[in-house]
């Protein structure tokens, strides 16, 4: 939820709110709101103290006088409760239109759509397209079975087999490993989520339309294990010299891809249900750009010792989702498209979760809410798909990547024909 205070009073936070696609109005609707809900809620205080002191002066009335005043504290609470409705319509009103408006926009991410991102560099050589693409190589390798998955769960579903699964669980070590080593706990959370943990999060409203929902329990399947991390410390005030808390969340992750058909059909690039690494920081409010790009660093360390050749850019702000501040994508050149695709993200949420979440630090000067971060750091099938194509071989081969031969009996996955 965004900060009510500093859009009254910080242009520039209203400007970025306005360059993710709020419009105008609806932030003048939100402060209108916001404005009734202070009024109230001045006069309900005002109306409480009245009915305190009539309450007092009962007891201290002259026995001619208790009658009045009986009658006016009567007529007090009568005030009171009218306007405590009305303080609780208020507030649900200002809460259900703050929570329709997106996190602003830093000052350095660039403005526009999607095709207005800045490139922040280009790392490695782009590869020629291979003799088969990924769809044709997870095939050929016994890689990918996506003609099972149709059957027998519809578009975009797959089966890994062989080398595959044990390429993904290499892949999930190995990057577990790296982690560890900047301080981040490995969690494995629930899959199934209720409806006030999606809101917290930042996900609800904006993006229910991406989500499974398990009607007859009231949960819904996590496109994410962000979702489920950002309530390990929900309600909790954490000490401040003890931030960042990094987490690796590993789940399957269950996306609808609403809006997608027709798109990414081939393969296993795009699909409703996949396994991923998450990062996620919680983090001193003072300190987030830095761990931001503290997140961008590992996800370069993760991919180019992979050895794929990628790109950064700074995600323009129409193209930033409801909750991000920030965000970074690292894109990995895919071959067969000639073009560079995304394979991780990374984004500053600030406060705008927090504030749902009631997360704050505390140190010996006062408290403030932490800034919550999040970045992929393996997004299992999409790596496999740029493994397939960016270290092929001629004759349909695919040499694994050498990071990953300590946690396999093979350096090579054969082609099958």
């Amino acid at each position: 939820m965004i900060d009510l205070r500093r859009l009254r009073e910080d242009a520039s936070y209203r400007e970025g709110a306005v360059r993710k696609g709020a419009a105008a109005e609806l932030l003048d609707e939100v402060l209108a709101a916001d404005a009734a809900w202070r009024a109230v809620t001045h006069e309900a205080e005002q109306a409480r103290a009245a009915r305190n002191v009539a309450s007092r002066d009962i007891g201290r009335a002259a026995p001619k006088e208790r009658a009045a005043k009986i009658a006016e504290a009567s007529r007090l609470k009568e005030e009171l409760e009218r306007l405590e409705n009305a303080e609780q319509q208020a507030s649900r009103r200002r809460a259900e239109l703050a929570l329709t408006v997106p996190n602003p926009a830093a000052a350095d991410v660039p403005s526009g759509g999607e095709e207005h991102y800045e490139t922040i560099h280009e790392v490695g050589e782009r590869n020629e397209p291979p003799a088969f693409d990924h769809a044709e190589i997870g095939v050929r390798t016994g890689l990918v079975d996506a003609h099972s998955g149709a059957r027998n769960s519809g578009a975009r579903f797959a089966y890994l087999k062989g080398a595959a699964v044990r390429l993904e669980f290499a892949l999930v070590q190995w990057t577990l490993d790296l982690l560890e080593r900047y301080g981040f706990v490995p969690v494995v959370p629930p899959v199934l989520v209720r409806e006030e943990m999606m809101v917290e999060a930042g996900f609800f409203p904006a993006d229910r339309h991406q989500v499974y929902e398990i009607n007859s329990d009231d949960l819904f399947l996590i496109g994410t294990s962000e979702v489920a991390l950002a309530g390990l410390h929900r309600g909790e005030r954490l000490e401040r010299a003890g931030l960042p808390l990094r987490y690796a969340g590993f789940s399957s992750c269950f996306r609808r891809e609403a809006g997608t058909y027709g798109k990414d059909t081939r393969g296993i690039f795009r699909v409703h249900q996949f396994d991923k690494v998450e990062m996620f920081s919680f983090c001193d409010s003072d300190a987030s750009w830095d761990e931001l790009e503290a997140l961008r660093d590992i996800q370069e360390e993760i991919v180019g010792s992979l050895n794929l050749p990628y790109r950064v850019i700074n995600v323009a702000a129409g193209d930033l989702g409801a909750a991000a501040a920030k965000k970074y994508d690292l894109e990995v050149w895919l071959p067969s498209e000639r073009a560079y695709r995304e394979v991780t993200s990374c984004s500053n949420y600030t406060d705008y979760s927090a504030r749902r979440l009631g997360t704050r630090w505390f140190d010996e000067q006062g408290h403030g809410l932490v800034h919550t971060l999040n970045g992929t750091a393996c997004a299992i099938g999409r790596t496999l798909v740029f493994i397939m194509e960016n270290h092929q071989r001629p004759d349909g081969s695919i040499a694994v990547p050498e990071v990953l031969h300590p946690w396999l009996s093979f350096t090579e996955i054969p082609a099958l024909g």
